[in-house]
């Protein structure tokens, strides 16, 4: 799976011959599962046409700041509708200009304003690409190079031109990328730019179910949907994730994840052993059973009496198993507490030898097994305190990975 499926894909296109191109980009961005919108100048409609990009996108081109600017003439227009650039900009992860031309570069560079997609770019909040395309003389031009100083200087960037034919005939640089280089190349700056990009992150979710016969067993409440949302979080931020869970409805399909599948929490102790060894980051947020059935009947227990007695001894620890073992390992736990919610998770933290844990409370409306929601402190090894509001376990995940990658940078 492509860095970019689910993203959303603001794609920008100027007055240049290249513009034919931008017809395979679209489609290439939407094969890899990206959502596409088109935003043309109204010159670059005379190369390539709105219906052309609007089939391929399965969305709307827009090319002026109402519905039926083009369509209506002056004064006509009371039931034109506005095309918000603002709400273009904040749509984008990603904006691409492409091919963007002398004239469109030389605007962006010193914020000139003069149509939809200048004021787009002007708005936009996320990372911008540029691929420039124009003959040789004007992409050697001082004012040309210039402007793409400028543009990198602001965080844009440059997609480098190709070497060949162009439009005038010369042979030289100036050819705006092909379809599946600007791709690529994308890809490949997004992914090294990620801030887990090279780490391996082992992630444990789920209950675990400890078998009274072969019908019954202990279990809990969990849903696992903490874990596998931190598992895509860790995943979208460039990590290869060792998922391990327990029995879940829970489902995860990204290129970086490869999840397996475990029942009892000696099956978890193994496959987190054979895996810790070789990972940056242990997150251990699974519900794992804290004792089992002594004995395992093998045949299903029958209801011969009113009552049913069961001898139970504690599973092994995994957290503090790794805690004992680590050696470069960043360790975080996670305390479901329903009392001394502070003190007990401290405790733990020092206990278990972690670098940080997570506590969250029963107590808390929203907190806990089989919701969306969890409310959560975190605290390290250093006794620092992060409380949070409720928010939705997406959240959550992405706070957790934010607060390791600066432990670990720091």
């Amino acid at each position: 799976m492509s860095i970019l499926s689910g993203k959303n894909i603001l794609l920008g296109i100027s007055a240049g011959i290249a513009a034919y191109k931008t017809a395979s980009l679209v489609r290439l961005f939407v094969k890899l599962g990206a959502n596409v919108k088109v935003v043309m100048t109204p010159a670059s409609k005379e190369f390539i046409t709105p219906l052309t990009l609007s089939t391929l996108s399965k969305n709307p081109v827009f090319s002026s700041f109402t519905n039926n600017e083009d369509a209506m003439p002056a004064g006509r227009q009371d039931n034109a509708v506005w095309n918000s650039h603002v709400d273009l900009g904040l749509w984008a992860d990603f904006m691409i200009v492409a091919p963007a031309t002398a004239n469109t570069l030389s605007k962006m560079a010193h914020g000139v304003c003069d149509n939809l997609l200048l004021a787009t770019y002007l708005s936009a909040k996320c990372p911008v690409y540029f691929a420039p395309a124009m003959d040789l003389d004007m992409y050697k031009h001082p004012t040309t190079t210039q402007s793409f100083q400028i543009l990198k200087s602001f965080g844009n960037v440059m997609i480098p031109a190709g070497t060949g034919e162009l439009a005038s005939g010369l042979i030289g640089e100036g050819r705006m990328a092909e379809p599946e280089d600007m791709v690529s190349f994308i890809e490949k700056d997004i992914l090294d730019k990620l801030p887990l990009r090279g780490k391996k992150v082992l992630i444990t979710a789920g209950p675990t179910y400890e078998a009274i016969d072969p019908v019954r067993f202990i279990g809990n409440h969990s849903s696992g949907k903490m874990g596998f949302e931190i598992a895509k979080a860790a995943a979208n931020l460039g990590a290869e994730v060792i998922l391990i869970s327990g029995p879940t409805h829970q489902t995860v399909s990204h290129h970086l994840v490869k999840m397996i599948p475990v029942v009892s929490a000696q099956e978890m102790y193994d496959v987190t052993h054979q895996y810790f060894k070789e990972v940056d980051i242990a997150i251990l947020s699974a519900a794992v059973s804290d004792f089992k059935p002594k004995q395992v009947a093998a045949q299903k227990i029958k209801k011969a009496d009113n009552t049913l007695t069961l001898e139970l001894e504690k599973t092994k620890d995994i957290l503090a198993s790794l805690g004992k073992t680590k050696h470069q390992q960043f360790l975080v736990g996670f305390a479901l507490e329903t009392n001394n919610e502070l003190e007990n998770a401290k405790a733990k933290l020092k206990a278990k030898n972690l670098n940080l844990i997570v506590l969250n409370s029963l107590k808390d409306k929203g907190a806990g097994f089989k919701t969306e929601t969890n409310k959560v402190t975190f605290i390290d090894d250093k006794e620092n305190i992060i409380k949070f509001q409720l928010k939705s376990k997406t959240d959550v995940a992405n706070d957790l990975l934010n607060e390791i990658i600066k432990q670990i940078d720091a």
